[in-house]
């Protein structure tokens, strides 16, 4: 499984799990920066590892195909596709061996036989079903096409009603054909999936695909938003599906508030990774740490030594500087660091959004430099010179800073709180996440040591 990795560079991490439950980072498969990178779609076919990627950038956006013979890698250099004005790909193959690229808007384009270019134009195949005028959503928006064949027929499921917005407005519809050519009848029980609450656990489910457990079981993999927490972005959601006798399928799983019995016949592993880190190993870029929007040489600013990470100063602050960043899913946890400069840097400990949107604490010399509102602000003294340890609590968007000169034996709080529960999407756009992080600007390299995560 894969997903957007947007401004996150190396990008698009390869996760695996054999019960659908409990998943482990592989490696990335996007090492080079060619954009924001969006909803993809990973397929294998005639043993080759296929990976669609729709991107934002400036001149243009594209869509992009990397390829692999092993899920691992090595992956190829982007293939540019040409397409401009669509997003979110589907591949997939026809009864008739054909193979496709559906794509938002109800669109599709023809693939060639590698499936490593297009063949003829963009043709318009599918009407989305509508949502009535008086729901509170975003958008109409089609987008997220997910192409399945089950038995005799071919199952189109889209989201509609806008990625974020009104916490009900995203939803999960379905339209279903004899043929990958259609024609293609819509669910009479559309929306499949659709938060109808503000109540809810999750808010804006949908994009959602189809998957078959360990059992022969049949499972939805989508995305949503958790009840008052768009700092998190969106998370992974699995909702157990019943196929019905009419040849439809139904979600099961309801709000999904309350604890479900996991896909049998599979076997359980670890889950997830140790957000901390020694830096006593060769550093996980792509699989635990991920540069924001770097540039072509980036990798070369960082490297590891007998548990110190170096990071190259770039930039002026966290705006300019491609921080390290690394992704958490806690409502309230703490992170800290012990942090040395170069005469002439500043570094400090980030939570960041955006180059427009971050909050955290850094330093030079002779000086701290508060970062609020994405805004280099208050620089009160800095009683402990070149190294200090930092420590950033985030306990549900309260946020508070601890600094220590003496190696922790005793801390200092900040003078300066923080409040980020509008760190997110609906505020900012993007899509992003409130991650944590470290920087290094100005001068000279900065240097980390004993970068520690728990959960509060």
């Amino acid at each position: 499984m894969t997903f957007s990795s947007f401004d996150s560079y190396p990008g698009l991490t390869i996760w695996h799990s054999r019960d659908l439950v409990n998943w482990r980072p592989r490696t990335a498969a996007l090492t080079r920066n060619i954009g924001s990178v969006w909803a993809v779609s990973l397929d294998k076919h005639d043993g080759r590892y296929l990976l669609y990627i729709p991107v934002k950038a400036s001149p243009r956006n594209d869509i992009y195909v990397i390829h692999a013979d092993h899920i691992d890698g090595p992956w190829s250099e982007p293939i540019s596709l040409g397409l401009h004005d669509h997003i979110d790909p589907c591949h997939a193959v026809g009864e008739d061996g054909s193979r496709w690229l559906f794509l938002s808007g109800g669109d599709r384009i023809r693939l060639a036989d590698d499936g490593l270019s297009t063949v003829g134009p963009v043709e318009h195949v599918y009407d989305p079903w509508r949502y009535p005028d008086d729901w509170d959503v975003e958008g109409f928006s089609p987008e997220g096409p997910k192409i399945h064949r089950h038995g005799d027929w071919f199952y189109m499921i889209t989201a509609v009603g806008g990625t974020a917005g009104p916490p009900t407005g995203h939803m999960v519809i379905v339209a279903r054909s004899r043929s990958i050519h259609g024609p293609w009848v819509n669910d009479p029980g559309n929306p499949v999936v659709r938060t109808v609450s503000n109540d809810e656990t999750w808010w804006s489910r949908g994009h959602a695909s189809l998957v078959e457990g360990p059992d022969g079981s049949w499972w939805s993999v989508y995305h949503g938003y958790e009840n008052g927490y768009w700092t998190l972005g969106r998370q992974v959601l699995l909702d157990p599906v019943r196929w019905t006798a009419d040849g439809w399928f139904r979600m099961t799983g309801g709000d999904l508030s309350k604890p479900l019995p996991k896909p049998k016949g599979g076997e359980g592993g670890p889950h997830g990774q140790p957000l901390s880190d020694d830096f006593t190993r060769p550093l996980a870029l792509g699989a635990h740490w991920n540069f924001f929007r770097p540039g072509p040489e980036e990798h070369a600013r960082v490297r590891v030594d007998a548990g110190t990470l170096h990071l190259a100063g770039r930039g002026t602050a966290p705006v300019d500087s491609a921080p390290l960043l690394l992704t958490a899913g806690d409502q309230a946890y703490e992170f800290q660091c012990d942090v040395e400069i170069a005469p002439g840097g500043t570094a400090g400990l980030i939570l960041f959004y955006d180059d427009k949107l971050y909050c955290g604490l850094g330093f030079d010399e002779k000086r701290f430099v508060t970062h609020q509102y994405g805004n280099e602000r208050g620089r009160p003294a800095n009683p402990h010179g070149r190294r200090m340890l930092i420590r950033i609590a985030n306990t549900r968007h309260i946020v508070a800073i601890h600094t220590s000169g003496d190696g922790g034996a005793t801390w200092r709080r900040f003078d300066r709180g923080m409040e980020v529960s509008g760190y997110h999407h609906n505020v900012r756009g993007g899509f992003l996440m409130l991650r944590p992080g470290l920087y290094a600007a100005g001068a000279g390299e900065a240097r980390f040591r004993d970068f520690r995560f728990r959960a509060l």
